[in-house]
């Protein structure tokens, strides 16, 4: 089975935070969300009345929640959609289509870590690539690229499911905006995953055309379409 007709990827945060990553999230056996400072986003097992109970608890918890997965996400008793957007899963079909090494290394691109944590939050907060919290780097590794010191653009890793990894918090302040920066981070963390075994997949909302065509020149494929829903108390 090819990552393009994988399930799993279906309903990618359940199967990240019921998985590898379920010590980082919260929740019951029926619904799960990351944890707080780490992130907003949350699933459940299946769209069944007891899991969207569970999910309705979470989300009264925490004043709102984004879901993201192929099928319609119902509206849990006792809540409200804020927010419905048709977006994208991507999947990397043409490794060989990423950056070269060669020109990766020669961006002068750095690693990111906790030390750079208020500047990815900063960055995250103007650009808006997606959810995006104070501890959102600590779910695999992330680079950037500075000028003067000052965090210009990023891309990091967010979900994990076995054999899988997000590419995720992909951005470039304005003022960069042109240059390559988006591809060259966008490629490091590709290439990051295939090193470690797994395939990086991807989510854009539809509306991102422009970074649509970016991950396609990269070689990201097309997987099917999903829906991300903002869920709040009603």
């Amino acid at each position: 089975m090819t990552p393009l007709d994988h399930p799993i990827l279906d309903r990618p945060i359940w199967h990240a935070l019921s998985t590898l990553q379920r010590s980082v999230s919260v929740g019951t056996e029926r619904a799960r969300r990351f944890h707080p400072d780490i992130g907003p986003l949350a699933a459940t097992i299946d769209d069944e009345p007891e899991s969207l109970a569970d999910l309705a608890d979470l989300i009264v918890s925490a004043g709102g929640l984004g879901l993201m997965q192929a099928i319609a996400s119902p509206v849990p008793p006792g809540c409200r959609e804020e927010i419905r957007a048709p977006a994208v899963q991507m999947v990397l079909e043409s490794p060989d289509r990423l950056v070269a090494e060669a020109a990766i290394a020669a961006a002068g691109i750095e690693p990111l870590g906790d030390a750079d944590a208020g500047d990815m939050l900063a960055l995250a907060t103007a650009t808006a690539p997606g959810p995006f919290a104070a501890r959102t780097h600590t779910l695999g590794r992330f680079w950037g690229a500075r000028n003067e010191g000052r965090l210009m653009a990023m891309a990091g890793e967010r979900m994990r499911l076995p054999g899988l990894t997000e590419v995720s918090g992909v951005c470039s302040h304005p003022d960069v905006r042109g240059r390559g920066l988006a591809a060259i981070l966008c490629s490091r963390v590709a290439r990051d995953v295939l090193a470690r075994g797994d395939r990086p997949f991807l989510h854009a909302f539809a509306s991102n055309t422009g970074a649509i065509a970016l991950y396609e020149r990269l070689g990201f494929t097309l997987r099917r379409e999903m829906t991300f829903v903002l869920l709040r108390p009603a």
